[in-house]
């Protein structure tokens, strides 16, 4: 039982004319963290997925511990002692802690002697970095906790080389640091190897000791973390010619008035739970206000509240000193816009154009509509002039807006949002699955919003966004706001302890 090293030659994967994975031929030691960076489509999913036999390479070879293996399926991975734990949630969520962890095996007997077994599970919870109950089911448990379930399962394994796809995308900073840390020592024990797929280069720099970059399916860097710097492995990533800096600098101003108003805010989940537990939160023109907190808390719900697609139980929304409903009146007369996560299924018609998705929110007035006709020339051409600025990567205006690619269906809800006057914006992770150089663009765009009085509500689940954009912070945590701070005087540490749940009591929900 010894760690195991990785390495590919030549690894090269097509999908029809698309090639995914170009000739990469890394090299990971065995005992050691090694990060994978590069921006979504560099092919860092296709290569580790066609290491542990999810998909088979056209050309090349995969190596373990210097032999070549023919691993066609995960069954065969597993069995070599590969195990990966996936961005996406593979917990049975009817099943408990303990029978997701058995099932973990993939080869169980017809009966389970659950005595012994829960005498296994609990001796193994003691050699980890957390527990959880092995009663609990996962369809109870938080996001950050279903994470943990993920990263317990393939720890139950004992597997030798470990992949993990971003997997402190629900974690507080404290929580990723723990997982990430014990990750690494088991690695330098020599119990097991680390690869570690991330976009946080804090994760990279403090945990990984080798670092490679992919993009555009090739493998553009790879070298020990020691000899690198954050901005190298940035521009690696985009390629020389492209900035990454920002070019908007924040105005010192002091807050307007009032631009939005919630008070005691009670909102339901899909199961009927109350998700948003009278909440009271106010932004003012001028400012850009941050919500900090861990995937699951009642962020969604908030701004679906906000923006008119969740009912709500309780509660007030004033925004410039009106009633607000979202209603579509609404919005065009106080210049309100929104930024939602998921922009496919929350702001766009899939079957609709790009252009007339772009045109949504103007079609039927002036200049764009007249005595009932309306100008698709011209919208068409606005629509054209968009795609350019934005750098929306689709087959023409006229493309249905769900053939596009997640990121650049995002630009095009962006391109609409942003291009107009805006007297509030609600966004929520806008920049979600967009390369460095249009975070950088959109993050100015925000910026300069807000230096032009717009009030912004920010929801954003990387505290380094927050932390760079917003003027406040409050953190959300089981519905409620628990804690307020400047983000000037704003510490990562004490912002991951409310996200993780501190200080609930201190903070009672509002009458």
């Amino acid at each position: 039982m010894h760690a195991l090293g990785l390495e590919t030659y030549l690894l090269t994967k097509r999908f029809g004319a698309f090639t995914a994975l170009d000739a990469v031929s890394l090299k990971v030691r065995p005992g050691t963290v090694h990060a994978l960076l590069g921006e979504n489509g560099a092919g860092k999913s296709t290569l580790v997925k066609c290491v542990v036999g999810y998909q088979r390479p056209d050309e090349g070879a995969v190596l373990i511990d210097g032999r070549e293996q023919a691993i066609h399926s995960p069954t065969v991975a597993r069995d070599l002692g590969i195990g990966m734990v996936y961005q996406h949630f593979t917990v049975v969520p009817g099943m408990t802690v303990a029978e997701n962890l058995l099932l973990a095996r993939g080869r169980l007997p017809a009966v389970i002697d659950w005595r012994a077994a829960r005498a296994e599970l609990e001796a193994f919870l003691g050699t980890t970095p957390f527990r959880l109950d092995l009663d609990a089911r996962p369809a109870d448990l938080a996001a950050g906790e279903k994470q943990k379930l993920e990263i317990l399962k393939q720890l139950f394994l004992q597997p030798r080389l470990l992949i993990l796809d971003e997997p402190t995308s629900v974690l507080t900073p404290q929580e990723a640091d723990e997982v990430l840390g014990a990750l690494r020592e088991r690695a330098h024990r020599g119990d097991c190897t680390v690869v570690l797929i991330t976009h946080k280069f804090r994760e990279v720099s403090e945990h990984a000791d080798d670092v490679s970059v992919l993009r555009r399916g090739r493998l553009v860097e790879s070298g020990a973390v020691a000899q690198t710097r954050p901005q190298q492995l940035a521009q690696a990533m985009v390629g020389e010619g492209r900035l990454l800096e920002s070019t908007v600098e924040r105005e010192a101003r002091a807050a307007g008035v009032v631009g939005i108003e919630i008070r005691g805010l009670r909102v339901l989940g899909d199961r009927g739970e109350s998700a948003v537990r009278g909440l009271d939160l106010a932004v003012r023109r001028g400012e850009i206000v941050g919500v900090a907190g861990v995937s699951g808390n009642g962020q969604r719900e908030l701004m679906q509240a906000l923006t008119g697609q969740r009912a709500r139980e309780s509660g007030s929304v004033r925004v410039a000193g009106r009633e607000f409903r979202a209603t579509r009146r609404q919005n065009r007369e106080l210049q309100v816009r929104s930024l939602p996560e998921e922009p496919l299924a929350n702001a766009c018609v899939g079957a609709l154009s790009v252009a007339q998705n772009m045109a949504l929110r103007q079609f039927d007035e002036a200049p764009w509509a007249r005595a009932g006709w309306v100008r698709w020339r011209g919208l068409r051409r606005r629509a054209r002039e968009w795609i350019a600025e934005y750098g929306v990567k689709t087959q023409g205006e006229r493309a249905p807006i769900r053939t596009l690619s997640g990121g650049n269906v995002q630009r095009a809800v962006l391109a609409r949002e942003l291009s107009g006057p805006a007297e509030l914006l609600l966004v929520s992770n806008p920049v979600f699955g967009l390369d460095f150089a249009a975070v950088a663009e959109i993050h100015d765009r925000l910026l300069a919003a807000r230096n032009r009085g717009a009030a912004v509500l920010l929801l954003s689940e990387d505290l380094d966004e927050l932390l760079a954009l917003a003027d406040r912070i409050v953190v959300m945590s089981e519905g409620r706001i628990v804690h307020e701070v400047a983000a000037a005087a704003a510490d990562r540490h004490e912002l991951g302890a409310y996200m993780g749940g501190k200080g609930h009591a201190a903070m009672p929900e509002a009458a």
